[in-house]
């Protein structure tokens, strides 16, 4: 017979064990009760109302009665501030484990400026569900309170930072996940706060959670093929993954990109025109177009049309932008023609090749040397008519001025998704040179690729994520160079 204070023990138990709309704070803002460190026992502490870890590696794991400490879906939020260099992150579904990192469950990344440990430049940013949706963009500043929210619902989670949905994941039938992360599926578990190091100065003043019912909201869920695998893959292992050279064209919105760029798993740059021709054609214009991107976890590109301009644009608008990149595709022959390559009228009959290659080569030179730019896209593009060969008017001697320039100029080279472009000639001798890549679609419209051209040539060149390109921080951009 069970007495009446077992009984009632016993209730409170199953009642602390089912699910809650309501919010549970797991840390009481004294304490460190409800919370067990593993590693290092002095690296957490709470300093005047705060929870924060400075000194050696450490993981805080919540042990608390809320469910017992074993969640499989909810919300969690926690309010959190890192100062420069610091580099922390929340797990869930883990477990209680004494390594250097927990192997089990996931890690959403709290790292604004963190670099890394010695040979190892760390690319994911806070928010990034760690080596699987990550987000290449610091989107909030050190010494600044930011909120991030977790929403765990059977085979999807998704990130907000600070109100704005940046990671929509959704986990296949058979998980694809990198070699490291094998055991991060979704389960269930407990939640951890990582103290990286000893440079680590991150402070939580809250961590709440709202338990969810067991039972999820149907999803469907993606069937995942050669390129989802590695793009996976070259997530884990530090390449950042990137489209840099998507416009928003044929009616595609910028919500329709953000959701493809969640979906796909692809950090997208979303670039505006400008220049002779197009509709933006002032700074006025331009800053026009750029306010509605603002605030969006993307980067903001800009690309120059033509060679008119740079003149056209003033340094100080373009450096709002995290990147600038050109073409050499727009050009005036050396007889006063004005012509886009693209188009096969305006081009007309070429009588010969050998010399109009001399005109192009020449042009791209005088490009990436003289114009204000970060990454040189569309690179080694031919004409129509002069495209089957390729292989013959891209010589050695050609492809080799053309790296020697933009290795000088200090300009990354794009692989071009909708032309394959470079050739892997090209790629391996501008790695050999030192020069860095970026994977580019240059989409038409709404036939967005998933950088596969890109991704076939680190395979074939045996490129690594230190020859891929990232954006320079303020001060180092081309515009500012140049303007200096």
């Amino acid at each position: 017979m069970i007495k009446p204070l077992a009984l009632l023990l016993c209730l409170a138990a199953a009642v602390s064990a089912q699910p809650s709309s309501e919010w549970k704070n797991l840390f009481d803002g004294k304490s460190l009760n409800g919370w067990t460190p593993a590693e290092s026992q002095t690296t957490w502490k709470v300093v005047d109302g705060l929870l924060t870890s400075n000194g050696p590696r450490s993981h805080l794991f919540y042990s608390g009665p809320v469910l017992n400490s074993d969640f499989r879906n909810f919300e969690l939020e926690v309010e959190a501030k890192a100062t420069h260099g610091t580099n922390s992150g929340v797990y869930f579904h883990t477990q209680y484990q004494t390594k250097p990192w927990p192997e089990h469950g996931f890690e959403v990344q709290i790292c604004n400026t963190c670099t890394g440990e010695a040979g190892y430049i760390e690319h994911k940013k806070t928010g990034s569900l760690y080596a699987v949706r990550n987000i290449y963009k610091q989107l909030v500043n050190d010494d600044e309170w930011f909120k991030l929210n977790v929403l765990v619902q059977g085979k999807r989670v998704q990130v907000r930072l600070n109100g704005t949905l940046i990671v929509d994941y959704i986990e296949p039938a058979t998980p694809v996940l990198g070699d490291e992360h094998r055991q991060r599926v979704l389960s269930h578990g407990t939640f951890a706060l990582q103290g990286h190091d000893r440079t680590t100065g991150v402070a939580f003043r809250s961590v709440r959670v709202k338990p969810l019912p067991d039972e999820a909201p149907t999803v469907e869920l993606p069937v995942p093929d050669a390129t989802y695998g590695e793009l996976i893959r070259l997530g884990s292992e530090n390449y950042p993954v990137v489209d840099y050279h998507v416009h928003l064209k044929g009616g595609w919105t910028v919500e329709q990109a953000l959701e493809k760029s969640r979906r796909d798993g692809i950090f997208y740059g979303i670039a505006i025109n400008g220049g002779k021709g197009f509709p933006v054609t002032s700074d006025e214009q331009l800053l026009a177009a750029l306010a509605p991107l603002k605030g969006q976890p993307i980067f903001l590109a800009f690309q120059g049309e033509g060679r008119e301009w740079v003149s056209t644009f003033s340094p100080k608008v373009l450096a709002q932008f995290d990147y600038v990149f050109t073409d050499a595709m727009t050009f005036t022959t050396d007889d006063g023609k004005r012509m886009r390559l693209w188009i096969p009228e305006e081009v007309g009959e070429i009588k010969d090749h050998e010399a109009f290659m001399e005109t192009i080569v020449n042009r791209i030179v005088k490009v990436v040397t003289t114009e204000p730019i970060d990454i040189y896209v569309n690179p080694t593009f031919l004409p129509d008519v002069m495209v089957k060969e390729y292989d013959q008017l891209w010589t050695p001697a050609r492809m080799q001025r053309v790296i020697d320039a933009v290795k000088r100029a200090g300009v990354a080279v794009e692989i071009n998704n909708r032309y394959s472009i470079p050739s892997l000639a090209f790629i391996k001798l501008a790695k050999q040179a030192g020069v860095q890549f970026t994977c580019g679609t240059n989409n038409a419209g709404l036939d967005m690729g998933r950088d596969e051209y890109c991704i076939e040539m680190i395979h074939a060149a045996g490129l690594r994520w230190k020859d891929m390109w990232l954006p320079k921080p303020e001060g180092q951009k081309a515009t500012q160079r140049k303007a200096q």
